[in-house]
């Protein structure tokens, strides 16, 4: 597996001839909505392929965002659908990676459709890593696809990609190289409640360098506080760092939400901001700022900065602001809390806090250490054993 930059430098040259083709493996709710904004761009040297099993559902959610935004006058792009790929088997998803060849993929690919899982862990153990064995589940099979096939796309995972993407990497496969979601769910936010307590009115000119991990991007979203956690965080304006009353800020992040599948709106929109950024970088040449989980096999979420000013491309982790040591420490404070110990040698470590709420609150006792080639007997446990008989409760 070729480096970041080396992929960038890549899909630069041959975006000088040719439009690029971007894969979204999963047309749930994120994926549709990840197609309906990319369509919004207009974007004539783009070319699509959404990836799945069900062709007839596929083909209805193609069709009225295909629809939908002709109506708005924004589609530019071709749509192809492909279909009967199976998520569970790397050769089914590699002969679909060969046939494609996709210059970005985005996997928004669930193993347990329908469900947040949130839903069951938050009020019972207060902890999302518990489902880290579910969220590596396809994706692992997807790079080990991508490897078999030679791919040099860039890779963009959507589901909990502060302990996914090391899982991989510490394991020795090919990884994703961003995440999507959780870190910057929060940016937002913060921008809003910064403005309204220092009176700006164009609140997205409000610069923020932020590493956390996911557990604080639902902790402070759902209930306004940190978990009496310090932040590692930084908040300018035109340049000028701002000081504010960031726990009345952290409070006013807890604004009212749905529940249901237009959350994703959410998840999307931070696979469609990569994307974007990718793009703006190769193309236009230009430096974007990003803030992303799993970057680099990182645990945790860090900001990332895109530099497409110069003859090659550079992409790294922002470290103008604070030390990668520094991020690296507030990162693990943050995931264990997550239930997160540790992701080293190719295993998942829960948190010994983790496994007693589980089995307290699930009757369902889990492994202190996940090996890798235990992700499937761990991920069918979990579905068994706690998905299924409580996701009605």
């Amino acid at each position: 597996m070729i480096s970041l930059n080396e992929k960038l430098d890549l899909l630069r040259s041959r975006l000088k001839h040719d439009k690029v083709k971007i894969m979204i493996i999963g047309l749930g709710s994120v994926g549709c909505y990840l197609l309906d904004y990319l369509l919004s761009c207009g974007d004539e040297n783009m070319e699509i392929a959404v990836v799945g099993r069900n062709h007839d559902k596929m083909l209805s959610d193609v069709n009225i965002v295909k629809v939908a935004s002709l109506i708005r006058g924004q589609n530019r792009c071709n749509v192809n659908i492909i279909s009967d790929v199976d998520l569970n088997d790397a050769d089914s998803i590699a002969k679909c990676l060969a046939a494609a060849k996709p210059d970005i993929i985005v996997n928004s690919s669930r193993a347990y459709a329908g469900l947040k899982y949130g839903s069951i862990s938050w009020k019972n153990v207060r902890a999302y890593g518990i489902w880290t064995p579910l969220s590596i589940k396809y994706i692992k099979n997807i790079m080990e696809a991508y490897e078999a096939v030679n791919s040099n796309a860039i890779v963009i995972n959507t589901s909990y990609s502060d302990a996914v993407i090391p899982w991989l990497k510490t394991a020795g496969k090919a990884y994703p190289d961003f995440g999507s979601g959780n870190i910057n769910h929060l940016l937002p936010r913060i921008k809003l409640a910064v403005a309204t307590q220092c009176g700006i009115s164009d609140y997205w000119n409000i610069d923020i360098t932020y590493a956390v991990s996911h557990f604080h991007d639902v902790v402070i979203s759902k209930e306004g506080q940190t978990e009496g956690v310090d932040q590692l965080i930084d908040i300018r304006y035109n340049g000028k760092r701002l000081s504010v009353d960031m726990d009345k800020v952290f409070s006013e992040c807890k604004i009212a939400m749905p529940v249901d599948a237009k959350r994703n709106m959410m998840n999307a929109s931070s696979n469609f901001e990569i994307v974007s950024g990718i793009l703006a970088a190769v193309r236009d040449r230009k430096k974007v700022k990003l803030h992303c989980p799993g970057v680099f096999g990182e645990i945790g979420g860090y900001p990332v900065v895109i530099d497409g000013t110069g003859d090659n491309i550079l992409a790294h982790i922002d470290e103008s602001v604070f030390a990668i040591d520094v991020m690296r420490a507030k990162n693990r404070q943050s995931i264990y809390l997550d239930g997160i110990e540790d992701v080293k040698d190719g295993a998942l470590y829960y948190t010994d806090e983790l496994i007693e709420k589980a089995n307290k609150a699930f009757g369902a006792r889990l492994p202190k250490k996940v090996a890798f080639d235990e992700i499937e007997k761990v991920a069918e446990f979990i579905v068994s054993e706690i998905i299924e008989k409580h996701k009605d409760k």
